[in-house]
């Protein structure tokens, strides 16, 4: 019996069994030159023994660590969770595992998981942007070596790195279009940080819909901030102050869209009869709240499938990223109840 706290050893095993330590290696490893009796036993006194294989030492000689590294703003998303889900299924099928990391909607978090991973020795590492990020030089470090990187969701165009996005402008165009077509003329633009390209683009969706319905776009109907649930309240607020006031809100996320409408309720005013609302993302919340919102739906499973067959397909043909275009995954705009504002009295 080992002491406690010490690591078991092949060599531990090899002297419990009475074989040699290349014996119990081979074993561990499945080789097809050791007899099945004799690998089971290895095997079976392995766990008895509470032995564990160092992985780390192994990714050393083999120069590669079967880890691709994930990094998201954060994991309290139904989208994100989805993105996750999609990811693990086609890397764990390609005999990968994940290394998955939170920025906090932090750069300065996000260059230290950059560093964490590339320190960990990642084969290549999956990113959605944190909400402040500037720049993606701590990302140089990955294509220096051909680590292959691949942004996605909240990506930025670089001539190194693919991406996997949604036409956010054709979306939050197609949504803003349908509150007009519903007899709406004053809508407010809820948007976060326009240095993400989803927001950016959805705000540049939203004004040309406006201009093309020759609607006139006021600077204080587009709102901008972290779209949280203070935000959402604060910018409830000064809808609330507007005059005339707004007939219809779009924000650029469900769970913004969400508190936002909560609050304009609670001041007495009819959705959608008073105003119409709209989201983006297409939450699970979307379905529970009174009344349904409207929303843009894009799959985060398939986007994160996406994801992982571009960084697998690079690993297992090296070089190829580079000649990788981006992909535009489709979207659906999801017509419930909080937008129809036609007919309602």
């Amino acid at each position: 019996m080992a002491e406690t706290g010490k690591e078991i050893t092949i060599y531990d095993i090899a002297q419990k069994l009475n074989i040699s330590a290349a014996t119990v290696s081979r074993g561990l490893k499945d080789h097809p030159g050791i007899n099945k009796n004799t690998k089971k036993k290895i095997l079976a006194t392995a766990e008895q023994m509470g032995y564990r294989s160092n992985s780390f030492a192994s990714n050393l000689r083999k120069k590669n660590s079967n880890i691709i590294g994930v990094i998201v703003p954060r994991l309290n998303s139904n989208f994100m969770s989805d993105v996750i889900a999609g990811i693990e299924k086609v890397v764990n099928k390609a005999g990968y595992t994940l290394f998955i990391s939170q920025s906090f909607e932090s750069m300065q978090h996000e260059v230290s998981n950059a560093k964490a991973m590339f320190n960990n020795r990642v084969d290549g590492v999956l990113v959605s942007l944190a909400y402040d990020t500037t720049n993606i030089s701590h990302f140089e470090q990955f294509s220096r070596r051909d680590i292959p990187v691949v942004f996605f969701d909240r990506v930025i165009e670089h001539e190194k790195y693919p991406a996997i996005c949604i036409d956010n402008y054709k979306a939050a165009y197609t949504l803003v279009s349908h509150l007009i077509e519903q007899g709406c003329k004053k809508v407010v633009h809820i948007s976060g940080d326009q240095r993400r390209n989803v927001y950016a683009d959805r705000t540049r969706g939203y004004l040309q819909a406006l201009k093309d319905n020759k609607l006139p776009f006021e600077a204080e109907l587009l709102i901008v901030n972290d779209l949280s649930q203070a935000a959402a309240i604060q910018a409830a607020e000064k809808i609330l102050k507007m005059q005339p006031l707004p007939d219809a809100v779009f924000a650029a996320s469900d769970f913004c869209a969400i508190n936002c409408m909560l609050e304009i309720k609670k001041a007495g005013l009819k959705i959608p009869g008073d105003i119409a609302f709209a989201g983006f993302n297409n939450d699970q919340m979307a379905c529970v709240v009174e009344p349904q919102l409207t929303t843009i739906d894009y799959k985060g499973f398939e986007m994160g499938e996406f994801a992982a067959r571009m960084i697998i397909n690079h690993l297992e043909n090296p070089g190829e990223l580079q000649n990788t275009h981006s992909l535009v995954l489709r979207s659906e705009l999801i017509i419930r109840k909080s937008s129809l504002k036609a007919g309602v009295k």
